[in-house]
């Protein structure tokens, strides 16, 4: 038999208020790689601005309203969640639980941006730049990087934001859907269907970027693999995060990575 959880409106709450301050936290980063496309936007708007900024927060927070409930309904039913969180709701002590994540989580996001790193300085890059020739540069992680400050703030986004969209929402929908081809005798999705919505959940997110790298580049099949390696192979390890150790590691795990790209590669 299966042993779903209940739907627990607390942890909703929070994660919802999370993903809000992640919404707004983005903003100055995202802006800053917007920056020549504002005037024009600011001219084509009805109404000012900040009420543009205004209409995009609560948009934002509906769509994750909706993402947070069904990643939480489908987790409580493949047994994964947020286990620090629960316990702590529970009165339970944490901290132990906490020191016993930390180390794991961070050396997987540093170590792992710094292979992502490697393989776009030395590995795409130069094939990119055969194949495209200069205007390939415009693809290097360090080219165009908004202030150190800015990156911070997105990377909060990072870490609270798209942990939710990709792995307590779309992994942990995948999965639940995939244990209904092959599960374990309580109910649960088999390692290999883990697996398997943990990558596909990662190559989504690579291929996610791709509408805005077309607005700079043609869309050739070294362009997309890259899209696809850089950005879906942390993706597969803060999946396995989740699966092994909860949500908060991975999203621990994806703020650290975020830290090294977009902060100290801008400093």
């Amino acid at each position: 038999m299966s042993t779903a959880k209940k739907f627990d409106w607390r942890i909703f709450f929070i994660l919802l208020g999370a993903a809000t301050f992640g919404v707004i936290a983005i903003f100055p980063y995202s802006l800053a790689l917007q920056a020549g496309q504002l005037e024009a936007l600011k001219a084509q708007l009805p109404f000012p601005f900040p009420v543009y900024l205004l209409i995009q927060v609560l948009q934002n927070v509906l769509l994750f309203a909706v993402v947070i409930a069904l990643g939480m309904l489908a987790a409580n039913r493949i047994g994964l969640g947020l286990p620090i969180l629960e316990a702590k709701l529970a009165g339970e002590k944490v901290w132990p639980r906490i020191k016993a994540i930390l180390p794991l989580s961070i050396g997987i996001g540093v170590i792992g941006s710094l292979i992502i790193i490697a393989l776009d300085l030395w590995v795409f890059n130069p094939a990119l730049i055969q194949e495209l020739g200069e205007q390939a540069q415009v693809l290097n992680l360090d080219v165009g990087q908004p202030a150190a400050w800015k990156g911070l703030l997105a990377s909060f986004y990072g870490g609270i934001n798209e942990e939710i969209l990709l792995r307590l929402f779309m992994m942990s929908v995948l999965a639940w859907l995939g244990k209904f081809i092959s599960h374990t005798a309580d109910g649960r999705p088999t390692v290999a269907v883990l697996w398997i919505a943990n990558i596909l959940a990662a190559v989504l997110f690579g291929l996610g970027h791709l509408p805005a790298t077309s607005m700079l580049l043609p869309l050739t099949p070294l362009v997309i693999t890259r899209a696809i390696v850089l950005n879906g192979l942390l993706g597969v390890a803060f999946g396995y995060l989740y699966m092994k150790h909860g949500l908060e590691s991975a999203m621990i795990s994806h703020f650290s990575a975020d830290i090294v790209l977009h902060v100290l590669l801008a400093l």
